[in-house]
């Protein structure tokens, strides 16, 4: 395949798994598909490889041709079967033939797209550019077995992907397990994970399931993996190469058929050069990672998301809301929300909760209540606050120093001399009041 390499962008592989993961990670027009891969007949990737992108091109390749063998490849969805050797020549012009029509499939869908412009995927709302790629992604990977590794910062939806991939999965009738590895004390941890017998130790009266014997053809969701201890890490890895749990006190083994997915918003290669994460598991995790944005690359999705909370917590409150005011609108357009879609939920809770009809700036909470002029605020320059009554000097300090930092993408020595203090009182406040950018 060097030949094609000075006008195609050419891939290769011969791991199947690894063919699997490189196409939902990158954008893949053609598959050359040899009939043979290692041990594994490559008919039986071609439904594997339409589930992760449908409208693949993939030419087969044999040298054992036989019509039965082509026939098959045919139905399976394979594009064209060529028969070994190949001419160079003719390799080319169906790898025209293939993209001419990749491209008008893709031309179809964009035209198609214009008609219906998604606004949301398995319950998830966003149209912006970036979130249209997670869908993609989701779609892509749904009903494939391979590991999946939810980044993000804390409230931007991890476990709403997680579940979102569960449900449009062919696994969506069998358990969804969540296990967040940051709210189990450590000693709990492993019988949560891999269950005990009874008696294995003080306090085990009776015996108990694990949550891989729970999730048992589902989907088991590893949320905050990166919080999880070093010695348990081992075990996991173990349970992800072989895909068998022994519970605490037995010797005996258990087959479990389980779709990982996990979440993290730490950065793990950081914590594998730290020593605080395994590598190996890193990379058993690692095969697609899908990255979800923080809300504030994303503010064209507000408006979506403010009718999207608005009609969810007037039904969940049972209180009919006569929707935004103007000044509202544009507080809530232009906040940076540091606790991403979370925080905007919990805005919105919280004012559906105070309103008397139409939400106004005083239905907001207290710390958006602080901001009053958007378009001052936005470019840079003196602010306007509306100061709630109750507040202290502490918190307006507080608050002062947040929306400053904040304005100025977190650059310390332009917000100390915004507020016309030195970095270092800067530094002794941020970290008196906690604030976290």
């Amino acid at each position: 395949m060097f030949a094609l390499e000075d006008e195609y962008e050419v891939f290769t592989t011969t791991q199947p798994e690894e063919g699997l993961s490189l196409m939902a990670k990158e954008e893949i027009d053609v598959v050359l598909l040899d009939m043979r891969i290692k041990d594994v007949n490559g008919l039986t990737l071609i439904p594997q490889m339409l589930q992760v992108q449908p409208e693949l091109i993939i030419i087969m390749m044999t040298a054992y041709g036989t019509i039965e063998s082509s026939v098959t490849a045919l139905q399976l969805g394979a594009f064209h079967y060529l028969t070994k050797p190949v001419n160079i020549a003719e390799v080319k012009a169906l790898l025209e033939k293939g993209l001419r029509f990749t491209a008008l499939n893709t031309e179809r869908k964009r035209l198609y797209d214009l008609v219906h412009p998604a606004e949301s995927y398995a319950g998830i709302v966003g149209k912006s550019s970036e979130m249209k790629r997670v869908f993609t992604l989701m779609e892509k990977v749904k009903d494939i077995t391979s590991n999946v590794l939810i980044l993000g910062e804390s409230g931007t939806g991890k476990e709403l992907v997680a579940k979102g991939l569960h449900e449009e999965s062919e696994r969506k009738n069998k358990p969804f397990c969540v296990l967040n590895c940051a709210a189990i004390p450590e000693t709990l941890m492993e019988s949560e994970l891999f269950g005990h017998e009874k008696g294995a130790f003080t306090g085990a009266i009776q015996s108990k399931e694990g949550i891989f014997e729970k999730a048992h053809e589902g989907t088991l969701f590893l949320d905050e993996i990166g919080e999880m201890p070093l010695h348990l890490q081992a075990k996991l890895l173990r349970i992800l190469q072989n895909g068998e749990v022994t519970r605490i006190g037995s010797t005996q083994t258990k087959k479990v058929d389980v779709r990982i997915l996990a979440a993290t918003n730490r950065n793990l290669s950081d914590e594998v050069n730290k020593g605080q994460f395994r590598e190996d598991l890193f990379y058993r995790l690692h095969v697609i990672p899908i990255e979800l944005p923080p809300l504030r690359k994303r503010l064209e999705d507000v408006p979506l998301l403010l009718d999207h909370f608005l009609k969810l917590f007037c039904e969940k409150i049972g209180r009919e809301v006569n929707g935004f005011q103007p000044q509202v609108k544009e507080l809530l357009y232009s906040y940076t929300y540091p606790g991403n879609v979370r925080e905007l939920a919990n805005i919105i809770e919280y004012s559906v909760a105070m309103t008397d009809g139409e939400i106004s700036v005083e239905d907001l909470p207290a710390n958006l209540q602080f901001i009053k002029n958007k378009e001052v605020a936005a470019a840079g320059n003196h602010q306007e606050f509306y100061v709630p009554p109750n507040w202290t000097l502490e918190q307006m300090e507080k608050e002062t120093i947040r929306q400053t930092l904040s304005r100025l993408n977190g650059h310390r020595q332009q917000t100390a001399d915004a507020l016309g203090i030195s970095e270092r009182s800067l530094r002794d406040r941020i970290k008196r009041y906690s604030i976290e950018r």
